[in-house]
């Protein structure tokens, strides 16, 4: 189960006044081979249509069968919704002569002052580069898929987590060797490539996790163009961009009660400065997913099932109860800002869109959404920002969210099987050190 899906409560309501104190402070802080960056945010807001007690089993996991149900009568309405980040970065970097650096990295981010996700580090990794050879590093460490569209292209126009946290991708390598390429001249612009391989949880000895993701950066003037593709089998199933990919399942035991499943996304992100005033933002992602089978690894009381996905409950194919079934599906963004001095302003959309799959059985499928923000900033000073967004979300239908949400109430709060509409209004801090 994601561990956010969705913006939750918690304690923040003078976290953003605080950030504003430290104004005048917003620096690394470097110390022989060692820097330390990070941020620090908090953001207050009103959202409208929110119903956290409507489903049946509050947290219950979207793709089974159980978790559609709502409890009848329960309200929804407008509440205050608040949230915190924080986030330090400590790198290394030890130049050994003959052009040789060797670096290291260590990253956790914490949400309203508990762990992001649970067991997992953002960053741990060592790595050696060379000015003409490129870098090569190993450990855990953010995927480009989903580090890049939440910053800076989601951030930038106030829908980080609608558009980096769904689809078909996966966000943290646990695992995992990535090379970076040295910088090539291209069509007089600047060509960076990049390979990324992660074993998962390699106490999997029958279905092995394995998972490859390309990466190419193309620079040429005020374009900015980068190009992903992942290609992942038998992470754990899901629509989560921001999840880890670890195996099947969290439990290696279940290895030979399951079957196999595999996912990928292609993706294409821009930005292009048409002056110095204003930005052009967009984005493409294919998903697809190869759907999971629904078995009972443990037979309980209660029961325990596997991670499923787009499964025809119920239903039977080639033998197999409960079928898990093959969706893809097509997601895009769109974004424009402007800047002039301090201030910075945004409009933007993300739109997630209907599935084709051939699951006689209704998962969302027939459904879309759109999220749509209008935002302003202003930079207090270096490394200090405070802002304000008011949103929009549109769903195509009444009943279970689009495939590449996580979770029914994903990104706003505003469940699908309630109604389709819903906005939102948030003002926020932002310290970068």
């Amino acid at each position: 189960m994601p561990a956010h899906p969705l913006r939750r409560p918690a304690f923040a309501a003078t976290v953003a006044l605080a950030l504003a104190g430290l104004a005048g402070t917003a620096q690394a802080i470097d110390y022989g081979p060692f820097t330390l960056t990070g941020f620090a945010k908090a953001e207050l807001g009103r959202s409208s249509n929110q119903c956290s007690d409507c489903q049946r089993f509050p947290g219950e996991d979207k793709q089974r069968v159980w978790a559609d149900q709502l409890v009848v009568g329960s309200p929804y309405k407008t509440e205050t919704t608040h949230v915190t980040l924080f986030q330090p970065w400590l790198v290394a970097k030890q130049d050994v002569g003959y052009g040789i650096k060797v670096t290291g990295s260590l990253s956790q981010r914490w949400r309203d002052g508990k762990v992001d996700i649970p067991g997992l580090v953002y960053e741990e990794n060592v790595g050696v580069q060379h000015e003409d050879y490129g870098a090569l590093r190993v450990g855990h460490f953010p995927t480009r898929a989903w580090s890049l569209a939440d910053y800076p292209y989601g951030t930038d126009i106030g829908l980080a987590d609608a558009w980096a946290s769904s689809g078909a991708g996966y966000g943290l390598n646990t695992r995992a060797a990535r090379y970076t390429s040295r910088q090539f001249d291209v069509m007089d612009g600047d060509l960076v490539m990049e390979a990324t391989y992660d074993r998962g949880n390699t106490a999997f000895k029958i279905h092995k996790p394995r998972f490859l993701e390309l990466y190419a950066q193309y620079h040429r003037g005020d374009l900015i163009i980068e190009a992903m593709s992942q290609d992942a089998r038998n992470g754990n199933p899901q629509a989560w961009g921001h999840g880890p990919f670890t195996g099947l399942t969290p439990f290696a035991a279940d290895d030979g009660k399951i079957g196999g499943a595999g996912q990928s996304i292609v993706m294409l992100m821009a930005r292009y400065n048409v002056d110095a005033r204003w930005q052009v933002t967009a984005g493409l992602r294919r998903n697809r997913w190869s759907g999971a089978h629904a078995y009972i690894t443990q037979p309980g009381p209660p029961a325990q099932w596997n991670d499923m996905f787009n499964v025809d409950w119920n239903g039977s194919k080639d033998g197999v109860a409960n079928p898990g079934y093959a969706a893809t599906s097509t997601d895009l963004m769109a974004g424009l800002r402007w800047k002039q001095g301090p201030w910075s302003a945004t409009l933007a959309t993300v739109m997630l869109g209907k599935a084709a799959t051939d699951n006689p059985s209704e998962r969302g499928q027939s459904n879309w959404a759109s999220f749509n923000t209008a935002g302003v900033q202003y930079e207090v000073t270096k490394g200090v920002q405070v802002y304000g967004t008011a949103g929009l979300v549109h769903y195509g239908r009444l009943g279970l969210s689009p495939m590449s949400m996580p979770s029914n109430s994903a990104f706003s709060g505003v469940d699908s099987r309630v109604t389709r509409n819903g906005n939102w209004f948030l003002v926020g801090a932002n310290y970068l050190f």
